[in-house]
């Protein structure tokens, strides 16, 4: 069953010109993901899988931080989502927003959508939180996604 997608959330998607399946390829291992991901980003650990976890970085004012959490959801060729928190206790939320990679089959294409969500469970720093992670969030990885998958 697919993660529920709150109402405050970060929406980016692309087009792929490839089944779901061969998108999904790029979701499997701990080195496909950080080829396309891996902008920015730094994938420091990944265990697929309904039991799964992912562990992120990023630098953020000249310091690298992590982020990342279990997997909530892993339905292959359909959805990773996980929750997402802050490692650093001085960043970190008093719960966890998850971010959810879902592909749609669109004909002979997949929609490829990140959305960033759960703002709305961070009180009152839920709006702030959100902006700050609206004008953040650009399209970069699912553009290296994109052009990865188009070109095999």
């Amino acid at each position: 069953m697919d993660v529920e997608i709150g109402n405050l959330f970060v929406r980016r998607c692309t087009l792929v010109r490839a089944p779901n399946f061969e998108v999904w390829k790029h979701f499997e291992t701990e080195q496909a993901l950080q080829k396309w991901f891996g902008l920015g980003h730094q994938v420091e650990a990944y265990t697929p899988g309904h039991e799964g976890h992912i562990q992120l970085s990023v630098e953020v004012q000249g310091a690298r931080r992590s982020y990342g959490g279990k997997i909530l959801n892993w339905q292959a060729n359909r959805e990773l989502s996980f929750d997402n928190n802050w490692e650093d206790v001085e960043m970190a939320w008093p719960v966890s927003t998850q971010i959810t990679l879902r592909l749609t089959q669109v004909g002979d294409e997949t929609l490829v959508e990140l959305f960033h969500h759960g703002f709305e469970l961070l009180g009152e720093s839920a709006s702030a939180q959100h902006e700050a992670y609206e004008a953040g969030w650009n399209n970069q990885h699912l553009s290296a996604l994109k052009k990865l998958v188009e070109c095999e």
